[in-house]
């Protein structure tokens, strides 16, 4: 009976985690996106944050801050 409910809590915790790794994948989608893109340049990084990561200005300005931009 334990058997049968860990593997249960196991599936469901499994289950949960649907998340796609997309590490990584901002940078190609924001060179490919803007030719000369500068990760430390405050309106370049947003702007690629919002097209590659679909975030929106608040998540995407305290992500480029913590990057370095400015």
């Amino acid at each position: 009976m334990r058997l049968l409910a860990v593997l249960i809590f196991a599936l469901m915790t499994a289950a949960c985690n649907q998340e796609q790794d997309v590490t990584g994948s901002t940078p190609v989608c924001a060179i490919r996106t803007y030719s000369s893109y500068n990760p430390r340049d405050m309106n370049q990084c947003v702007a690629a944050c919002k097209a590659c990561d679909h975030g929106n200005t608040v998540t995407c300005s305290t992500s480029c801050t913590l990057k370095g931009a400015h």
